[in-house]
């Protein structure tokens, strides 16, 4: 697993951990909103009544509602990225990485209003009646690059597994055995059961648990967040001002977060705003392509209060909840990953500044730092490490009070581990001890910071659960409409068992991996779509145009 993580890296290395990707991704955002003059401001209230009904006609082709297409593509969005991402996107980043966040989702609701409305004006109806769109319709059907429509829908299915099956699952796994203590394998195998249930259904039975689900969690996880902001208001103004501050200076080192780069926050508050939204990526078009419209346009103006309602709220709130309550640069008792756990060459100290320069520039990719891993042998005693000339960092921190155990029998190691290159030879070795957190973890632990005490860590949990477990279904009709358009509809069935297996096999799987694997499968799908709107940019306008034309003459008369 460890050389599976490194070739991940590799591959995140040349697509969205590069420094161009972020770039192309609000280009792209910053084109389309400056070119339809900025429709997420000018459209927004005309989006909301679209959404509730104001102008539906009974009549208008389509599988379900202007509202139900909201939800179900809202329960794609609204995931383990508004829990595990943003603590992710502040852990590598610190407080800046938020404000990337907010840039990627208000840039990105322009971008899901055009991905919508040419996805829309593209579909098709299939053979059962039902309605399939999405990027590869408008690519096939419009611009006649049939390679790139494949290419796509291939990369939607991979990413069905990297964005809304894997993390979703590995999350919930997390951090139900963090609060209840349940045996991951045993959350996997109920959830994989019941994610079964429901996506077998096909989009009437996805759509109307997603139209129950999705406002409830929303109203439940809000709550538990403004317990913790309430309880922690003297911090709020400091967390806001971080968030501000840092974007052009970076963040400094405090507590056990040894600090961030501008450009690491920048790079990694987009990558987390796209995987939080999703606009570009051109997951969102399928499930509202099912909707019931005659005017493309107007469904997408629906799309336009998804990164809103997802980023600009929901991520905002857990943002705050983690810098308020001091959690993200406070170490806490954890098992380390492998993978987020290297052992360095040469003792480093905490409490010397010179010191923490170098980790700073060696854990933010700068050239000119003097450290490396070590390669050697370590003696342990009763689960402690002999020997001065190494260095443990876990999740980005100095490690302390680290124990070496048997994983099989939870005794005490005593004995000799090599290292190669930083990393641990022997798989039975656990290796625990205080460190910084991230990911769902450290949300769980932001939760207990307010009014509901240790109570909130069961609101994340429960928010968690019914968070990703929506992103699963959502996912799971996307992936299917992408098998049908490539091999047909028989094609379906096989993918949703592969896919419910892949839920069950997260489940049990290393957190970081699962991350780097997600952060892969997004680029590789975002790339083909930011292109074709590119392609048909002269064509959306001229839509928007239209649209307005008809629907004044409408309502005029």
């Amino acid at each position: 697993m460890e050389s599976f993580h490194d070739l991940l890296k590799l591959f995140d290395s040349f697509l969205g951990g590069a420094a161009w990707f972020p770039y192309v991704l609000l280009g792209v955002g910053l084109f389309f909103t400056i070119y339809l003059k900025f429709p997420q401001i000018r459209y927004f209230k005309h989006a909301w009544r679209v959404v509730t009904g104001k102008y539906d006609k009974k009549d208008d082709p389509g599988d379900t509602t202007h509202f139900r297409a909201l939800t179900t593509a809202l329960s794609g969005t609204v995931g383990t990225g508004n829990i595990g991402g943003v603590a992710f996107a502040i852990f590598l980043g610190g407080p800046a990485a938020l404000f990337w966040m907010w840039a990627t989702a208000f840039l990105g609701m322009t971008t899901k209003f055009v991905e919508v409305t040419l996805s829309h004006k593209y579909r098709v109806k299939t053979e059962d009646g039902t309605m399939a769109g999405g990027p590869m319709y408008y690519m096939d059907r419009r611009l006649n690059m049939k390679w790139l429509a494949v290419a796509f829908a291939i990369a939607t299915v991979i990413s069905s597994f990297g964005t809304g099956n894997l993390p979703q699952s590995n999350n919930i796994a997390t951090s139900i055995e963090a609060t209840f203590g349940f045996d991951p394998m045993i959350v996997g195998g109920i959830l994989a059961v019941l994610l079964g249930l429901v996506i077998l259904g096909g989009i009437q039975r996805i759509a109307a648990v997603t139209s129950k689900i999705v406002p409830f969690m929303a109203v439940l996880y809000i709550v538990g967040a403004f317990a913790v902001i309430f309880a922690n208001l003297d911090n709020i103004g400091p967390a806001f001002l971080s968030v501000i501050q840092d974007v052009f200076t970076g963040s400094a080192a405090a507590g056990g977060f040894l600090g961030a780069s501008i450009a690491y926050a920048f790079n990694r508050g987009v990558n987390r705003g796209l995987f939080s939204n999703e606009a570009g990526q051109g997951s969102a078009p399928i499930a509202h392509a099912a909707a019931k419209a005659d005017e493309p346009v107007s469904e997408g103006m629906v799309s336009i209060l998804e990164p809103f309602i997802d980023t600009i709220i929901i991520c905002t709130l857990t943002g705050l909840v983690i810098l308020s309550s001091g959690v993200w640069k406070e170490k806490h008792q954890n098992v380390f990953d492998r993978s987020d756990m290297v052992i360095l060459a040469g003792k480093y100290e905490e409490s010397n500044d010179a010191d923490k320069t170098q980790l700073y520039k060696y854990l933010n990719n700068y050239d000119d730092h003097e450290v490396k891993p070590y390669t050697g042998s370590i003696e342990i005693v009763a689960g402690k490490a002999l020997g001065q000339d190494f260095t443990v960092l876990n999740a980005r921190s100095f490690a302390d009070d680290v124990v070496y155990t048997l994983s099989e029998e939870g005794d005490l190691f005593t004995g000799t581990l090599n290292i190669v290159e930083g990393g641990i030879q022997k798989e039975n070795i656990v290796v625990s001890g205080k460190s910084l957190i991230h990911s769902a973890k450290l949300t769980t632990v932001a939760f207990t910071k307010g009014f509901f005490g240790e109570f909130g860590q069961y609101i994340v949990s429960v928010g968690l659960l019914l968070f990703a477990f929506s992103t699963a279904i959502a996912w799971s009709y996307y992936g299917d409409r992408a098998m049908t358009y490539l091999l047909g509809s028989r094609s379906v069935m096989p993918y949703r068992v592969v896919y419910c297996a892949g839920f069950f096999w997260a489940a049990v799987s290393d957190t970081t991996l699962v991350w780097t694997l997600s952060a892969v499968a997004i680029v590789v799908m975002t790339l083909p779509n930011l292109f074709g709107i590119m392609m048909l940019r002269k064509e959306m306008k001229e839509s928007v145009k239209d649209y307005w034309e008809d629907f004044n003459k409408e309502h005029r008369s």
